[in-house]
């Protein structure tokens, strides 16, 4: 007998597991170009404040006796890897690493133009299997990439993994809204709005749909937080922005 293949969603879809990354992928890379603006159109462009405010969490120093190493997951257009270095006066040196070659071309031409651009380097990687060896970062931020993932708790134990002890990991994601009146809005706003958008802004609104259905698949912050914890980070919270429209997620390896 042939054994059941895994199954898991792709938005409102149920794929094979292994056949998901490659569908996540092409999302990518067909609007790789207008990320930035993707995420204009599904947030109103606060996404842009929660970032910040996920860098001032963060709080990277601005000195000290050893570099300050940060892995920035999912992270290809660089914005959050810019706010990390800016926030430190160019002392953090930040490792942008994505699955997809086509987000890090976006982000590895951006980052000509940085203030500090030497301090970030650009690596293609699986944040199921990241090439890095143990013990080699201070921080792990991945800011509206861990839903795409397909085996989201192998990414966390992998980022539990590369991890100093000491090291913080900081997740931003899309959330559940919470707030009664408002939710009804924001679904509405999300269904009939934003494909619409994305269709006219790139000529597909497919992209934009899966990712409006992929944000109602992801699990509730308590869920997502046990999940934190079952990697091994202790000292697990999360914050919400703006309704729980977003929410961040943070640990400690201790």
């Amino acid at each position: 007998m042939n054994k059941a293949r895994e199954t898991t969603h792709f938005g409102e879809q149920t794929v094979a597991l292994e056949d998901k990354q490659g569908l996540v992928n092409k999302v990518f890379h067909d609007v790789a170009d207008r990320y930035d603006l993707m995420n204009d159109l599904m947030s109103g462009g606060i996404h842009r404040i929660w970032k910040d405010a996920m860098v001032a969490d963060l709080a990277p120093p601005k000195t000290g006796s050893r570099p300050y190493k940060v892995l920035d997951m999912a992270g290809g257009t660089g914005d959050v890897a810019e706010r990390i270095i800016n926030a430190s006066v160019g002392y953090a040196e930040v490792v942008v690493s994505d699955i997809n070659a086509d987000m890090l071309r976006v982000g590895a031409e951006r980052a000509k133009g940085w203030r500090f651009p030497a301090q970030a380097s650009f690596v293609e990687a699986n944040a199921e299997e990241l090439p890095f060896p143990d013990n080699s970062f201070d921080a792990y931020t991945i800011a509206f990439g861990i839903r795409n993932v397909p085996r989201i708790q192998q990414a966390l134990g992998e980022a539990h993994r590369v991890l100093k002890r000491g090291g913080r990991i900081l997740v931003l994601e899309f959330s559940q809204v919470d707030v009664p009146g408002f939710d009804a809005v924001y679904k509405a706003f999300s269904d009939r709005v934003i494909p619409p958008m994305g269709r006219m802004v790139t000529g597909d609104g497919q992209p934009y749909q899966y990712l409006v259905e992929s944000i109602r698949k992801f699990p509730s912050p308590p869920m997502f937080s046990g999940m934190l914890a079952e990697a091994g980070f202790k000292r697990v919270k999360h914050t919400p922005y703006t309704g729980n429209v977003a929410a961040l997620f943070s640990g400690w390896k201790i």
